[in-house]
């Protein structure tokens, strides 16, 4: 019992946002087999962000594994006020995200998959422009690895 307690209070802490929900599809002799894929990106806003994937026949199931597979991905980012403390470009497979410190008040200016992991870091003030694929994985993937290799 005190064990899922605390399970509890951790999840309550973290924020998580839904960045992308796939069907993929399975031909079988007897027709289609369809299954979800969920990327979820969860995080405090102080500083701590993940990212997980979650695959399940039912959109809920692969909701759930992705947000305990994001739970087992935290990561903590060094923040310098509001925004990062120096430019960085970093690449994950064909995707390429260059993030830039921000005056405060600019607010994230971020597309696509790279926005929410921005702002469930807990940075208020960001330019960033992805390069490259759009794929939300190699994105959400390449944008956390950047967090990770700023200096604090």
């Amino acid at each position: 019992m005190q064990k899922n307690n605390h399970n509890e209070e951790i999840e309550k802490e973290f924020e998580e946002v839904i960045v992308n929900i796939g069907r993929v599809t399975k031909v079988v002799k007897g027709g289609r087999r369809f299954r979800f894929t969920a990327l979820v990106v969860i995080g405090d806003r102080k500083g701590t962000v993940g990212y997980g994937f979650g695959k399940a026949k039912e959109v809920p199931d692969a909701i759930k594994k992705a947000v305990d597979d994001a739970h087992k991905n935290l990561v903590k980012v060094n923040i310098k006020g509001t925004t990062i403390a120096h430019d960085i470009e970093h690449k994950f497979n064909a995707s390429r995200i260059v993030l830039r410190p921000a005056s405060e008040g600019t607010g994230v200016i971020a597309g696509g998959a790279a926005r929410p992991v921005l702002e469930l870091a807990g940075i208020q003030d960001v330019l960033s422009k992805s390069i490259g694929s759009n794929n939300p994985n190699n994105l959400v993937r390449a944008t956390i690895q950047a967090l990770t290799r700023i200096k604090a």
